[in-house]
């Protein structure tokens, strides 16, 4: 990579990688990060910042992770193999505390470069070796001695003094080949028109978009990197609200069908039928939905609200009125177990008579062919009002004949585009949003800013409650016996339990396409699989006639809905499962849900499997397995979950846990991060500074027209990561 490629004409924000920096590097860059133009890689900011005299604390570097260190050259020493032809070469670095190995085999030329007291850059994946840290084949970058450190020439002086980007990195494109890449750019980049306009940045210490980029990426001190980032996170905090406030003023801006309920309509016998009393929770968030039916403009609503607050009747109500004017709603559910039980739920809700006149139907991707056609053709011609399915909604063969009603169960599943194309399928339908997981208020004014929020703090009367125990096998692990005892004294009272695994089988830490919320405990085997822990519970005396089955992602969708068919029925005792089961199901009861390898979930997750047990008049008990040890941030998590069962205290309590905003599940996608510099953790009173900026530019001007610069980052914004940076939870 050279400058030379850049010369011709001033790069911008929107050049293409493979014209800036050639299509090698360009590949490189898209495979690893998803990267293609200029602003894209400008975005990259360094994960923090190093000096040349500065080492790494090695002693804290987490297994199977990709690292970039500071180190110095302890010692060399080569090593024949026995097992076959070839040398090993061992250098040992240290940051003067602890020390790590670099290995490379059958490379005795590194020993002219690796010498001791030698400093520089090592980047490779920390593996263990006999108890030992080490990294194999690592990359690196050695300081050059030649550069005078001391003196009065001013480059010597900035060589020594300047802070060292360190960038995320892979295991095929260094921190420092991210540097290079980026100087380059920087090099050849033109003007940048400023995002943020004059009177928005006046009084807020906000240097220009070009300065901070230059700030960030090749700081001289560590203000000028500081003062960067301030102002790059303002910029992406006021871009995103911009995003979002337009997003909502467009919504807006369609003309929807009013829809209200007849007196001694379909809401009016539905609600005579309930056998139970609405919670004043579950009314006023209905009144708030209905007052939205009947306006002229759609409505976009989230409601959050508690496990087993009544999300699903809130929702119904919200079908019925609708339906009474012959509109239909369409309920989209993140998995296929999820979508049959809400069939079953909702037309045992309704009852016989209505059920025969708004005909609940099911599409999924698993129907057998003549049945689908058979759904396809009832929702088509408007008989069927109320429509669950999955993603198989999205699809060409599903049409509706008036579509009045999107509702999106569990939001975080889906992607703004999937919610998009459901919506397209009407004439600008009215928009319902569902989420079981408790939102902490800065996290739904950075992700649901476009929606409006409601929310179902209260529960059902009559609900037994949960008892969390947190079973710490590090200290205790005799206690894993004691998880099974208890299991089988509860069956043996003729109640029935769930027992939760994060892989399916050994060796493989999946959960059926979900990525994992938390980490393993530092030094953890293999996850705990649903093989392995069904072997276990089968040869178990104390459960010897329980009738135990699996329950995971990759069984058919017949084999899973007559797995739970049979649960509900009470011709199973124990389930074995993923998280397939975390969110919906319903058996009132079953009483006991045992999580194994409890640290390897997020603290919304187990909140939210916690949830399956206690929804009757049985009493709950969950019992989190963990090897984490005390004192760590997965123990944290874990005894936060027992000591509450208030979700929004523990979503408090998880933003606050949570390292580098990983709240939005922005480390899960695999790809770029949803957020690049803005921690909703710390930054709730930026983001809202940002929003009520954002408004009152958008008041003024609301199509952007003077506003290019911040026009286009917007769109760059959105049209790179609508996807995912507007639809996590």
């Amino acid at each position: 990579m050279t400058a030379d490629r850049v010369a011709e004409g001033a790069l911008t924000l929107d050049s293409r990688l493979n014209g800036a920096l050639g299509g090698r590097t360009a590949q490189a860059l898209q495979r690893a990060f998803g990267y293609t133009t200029v602003g894209d890689l400008l975005a990259h900011y360094p994960r923090r910042y190093a000096a040349r005299g500065e080492l790494t604390a090695l002693a804290e570097l987490p297994l199977d992770e990709n690292v970039t260190i500071v180190a110095e050259v302890l010692e060399v020493r080569e090593r024949t193999m026995r097992s076959r032809r070839g040398s090993i070469l061992e250098a040992k670095i240290s940051d003067g505390t602890g020390i790590l190995t670099l290995t490379f085999f059958n490379q005795k030329w590194r020993a002219n470069e690796l010498k001791p007291g030698v400093r520089g850059m090592f980047a490779g994946k920390v593996s263990d070796y006999r108890g030992a840290r080490q990294l194999a084949h690592p990359d690196y970058q050695l300081f050059d001695d030649a550069v005078p450190t001391t003196g009065a020439d001013a480059a010597a002086v900035r060589w020594a003094t300047a802070p060292i980007p360190i960038y995320p990195a892979t295991g095929t494109l260094s921190s420092w080949q991210l540097q290079t890449a980026i100087g380059v750019l920087l090099d050849g980049l033109g003007a940048v028109d400023d995002p943020i306009p004059e009177p928005v940045r006046r009084g807020r210490g906000i240097r220009s978009h070009r300065d901070a980029l230059e700030g960030v990426h090749r700081p001289e001190r560590d203000e000028d990197w500081k003062a960067a980032r301030r102002t790059l996170r303002f910029t992406e905090a006021f871009v995103l609200q911009t995003a979002l406030l337009e997003r909502r003023a467009a919504a807006r801006a369609h003309e929807a069908v009013r829809r209200e309920p007849r007196p001694g309509g379909l809401l009016e016998r539905f609600e005579a039928s309930l056998p139970f009393t609405l919670t004043d929770d579950q009314l006023e968030v209905g009144g708030e939905i209905l007052a939205d039916l009947a306006a002229a403009v759609p409505m976009n609503r989230l409601v959050q609200g508690e496990v087993g607050s009544g999300k699903t009747v809130v929702a119904l109500r919200a079908m019925l009125a609708v339906a009474e004017s012959g509109g239909q709603s369409a309920l989209l559910a993140p998995t296929e177990v999820l979508a049959a039980q809400h069939l079953r739920s909702i037309a045992k809700m309704l009852g016989p008579e209505l059920s025969a006149e708004l005909m609940p139907t099911l599409v999924t991707g698993q129907l057998p062919a003549a049945e689908r056609r058979k759904a396809a053709l009832r929702v088509a011609a408007g008989q069927s009002r109320i429509v669950v399915g999955t993603h198989a909604l999205l699809g060409d063969t599903t049409s509706f004949a008036d579509l009045g009603l999107v509702v999106v169960d569990e939001q975080h599943r889906f992607g703004v585009e999937q919610r998009e194309a459901l919506r397209l399928k009407g004439r600008h339908p009215h928009v319902l949003v569902l989420t079981a997981t408790p939102i902490p208020r800065t996290v739904a004014m950075t992700v649901f800013g476009d929606l409006d929020v409601s929310t179902i703090r209260q529960l059902p009367a009559g609900r037994a409650g949960i008892e969390t125990h947190l079973v710490p096998l590090a200290e205790r692990p005799a206690w894993r016996a004691r998880v099974w005892e208890r299991l089988a004294e509860e069956l043996a009272q003729g109640r029935q339990g769930f027992v939760v695994c994060p892989a399916i089988e050994p060796k493989v830490a999946e959960d059926d396409g979900e990525p994992m919320e938390g980490e393993p405990a530092p030094g953890a085997g293999p996850a705990a699989s649903v093989a392995s822990v069904l072997a276990e519970l089968r040869a178990l005396p104390s459960l010897a006639g329980a009738r135990i089955a699996p329950l995971h992602g990759r069984m058919s969708a017949d084999e899973k809905d007559d797995t739970m068919r049979a649960f509900a029925a009470k011709e199973l005792d124990v389930l074995v499962a993923t998280t397939v089961i975390e969110v919906g199901v319903d058996v009132p009861n079953a009483s006991t849900m045992v999580v194994v390898d409890a640290d390897r979930f997020g603290v919304s997750q187990l909140h939210q499997l916690r949830g399956r047990v206690g929804r009757g008049s049985v009493p709950g008990l969950c019992l989190l397995v963990s090897h984490a040890e005390a004192g760590s941030v997965a123990r944290e998590r874990l005894e936060a979950v027992a000591a509450t069962l208030d979700g929004f205290e523990l979503a408090r309590v998880d933003l606050e846990l949570r390292q580098e905003g990983d709240v939005l599940g922005a480390m899960q996608s695999g790809g770029r991060s949803s957020l690049k510099l803005l921690r909703v953790a710390r930054d709730g009173d930026l983001i809202a500074d940002a929003r009520e900026a954002a408004a009152e530019l958008l008041a003024e001007d609301p199509r952007l027209a003077g506003h290019a610069a911040l026009a286009a980052a917007v769109r760059r914004r959105l049209d790179d990561e609508a996807s995912e940076y507007l639809s996590r939870g």
